[in-house]
């Protein structure tokens, strides 16, 4: 009963952030206003609110419970309580794929929602999770080797992403300054379904896997002797985190320890059945990162500040908490 009082207090956790947040910002809005601009009379804070503060909500709950549910299925199905998917390079090579797909014209192709820079964005998160997953089975690896290697691909994805700055014109680079921050400030309602197309997907392929990961989460051997097909779990679970990390990039660019920050806090408070943590991990995420972004546009008014500046910043020495406590 608890645990379910404690689950009810999440969903309204993210309904008053989908609800509240899109009031918040630099030009204050009246309710009259924007309830004319519904009815069908043009005004300029139905404009704001509808389409600019709204999507950028809705998109900040989408995205921060992407990352949320990736990182809680990641740190089961490898067994490591820092696993997500920036810890992991995860969101580094996606978002190296994706500014390479948005950066140089010869690699950009449209399909309505769809583009390239998704199929990059993922293909980039893939080649980083096999590196970091090959560098944790070397002789003397294991779950810290990994996150190491996690890193390292990281800041190597950041790094080319910098080279490639230095061939861009100003001009040209300053359309993606705040992209390269992660922020959520060019979010419209085509960029909600942009990241939609690969996040739906995604949180589609986890679900299915959180009955499985509960006894994989005891161990593989555990886990096979209760009929899991252990490969088959894991493999999809991997191919869920790649395409949600390759969603939110895309849109968003590279956002941090928000899929390590919800998943530990939604295991606290309702246990380890992953059944409950996968839509807990969401709903948390979700309002977390709106959240973020609400107070990044709220203290630096009427400038804003990156939500992935001010996640690194809270994830950051909870990360390094987390590590000295492991």
């Amino acid at each position: 009963m608890m645990k379910t009082a404690k689950f009810s207090l999440f969903i309204v956790l993210f309904l008053i952030c989908g609800s509240f947040l899109p009031w918040i910002g630099a030009e204050k809005l009246h309710v009259r206003e924007v309830l004319a601009f519904l009815g069908g009379s043009w005004s300029p804070d139905g404009m704001i609110f509808f389409h600019i503060r709204l999507p950028r909500v809705f998109l900040g709950l989408l995205a921060g419970g992407a990352l949320a549910a990736a990182g809680a299925s990641l740190q089961v199905v490898l067994r490591n309580p820092l696993a997500e998917p920036w810890t992991l390079g995860i969101a580094g090579g996606a978002s190296l794929g994706a500014f390479l797909a948005r950066i140089l014209p010869f690699l950009w192709i449209s399909w309505g929602w769809l583009n390239s820079a998704q199929l990059l964005a993922f293909a980039g998160a893939s080649l980083a999770l096999v590196l970091a997953l090959q560098w944790s089975q070397r002789p003397g690896g294991g779950a810290q080797a990994m996150l190491l290697a996690g890193v390292t691909v990281g800041v190597i994805s950041g790094g080319a992403i910098m080279v490639v700055c230095g061939f861009v014109s100003p001009w040209k680079l300053a359309e993606f300054h705040r992209w390269l921050l992660g922020g959520l400030d060019g979010a419209d309602w085509t960029a909600l379904g942009t990241a939609g197309a690969l996040i739906v997907p995604a949180l589609w392929i986890l679900g299915r896997q959180a009955r499985a990961l509960n006894p994989l989460g005891l161990g593989e051997e555990m886990a096979a002797g209760q009929g899991v097909e252990v490969a088959h779990v894991r493999r999809w679970t991997l191919i869920g985190a790649g395409l949600a990390a390759a969603g939110v990039a895309t849109v968003a660019g590279p956002i941090g320890f928000i899929g390590l920050l919800a998943p530990h806090a939604a295991r606290r408070l309702i246990g380890p059945d992953m059944r409950r943590v996968l839509p807990a991990s969401f709903l948390l995420g979700g309002a977390l990162l709106a959240a973020s972004d609400a107070c990044g546009r709220w203290v630096a008014a009427p400038l804003e500040l990156p939500v992935g500046a001010l996640t690194a910043l809270i994830g950051g020495p909870i990360f390094l908490w987390l590590l000295a406590k492991k």
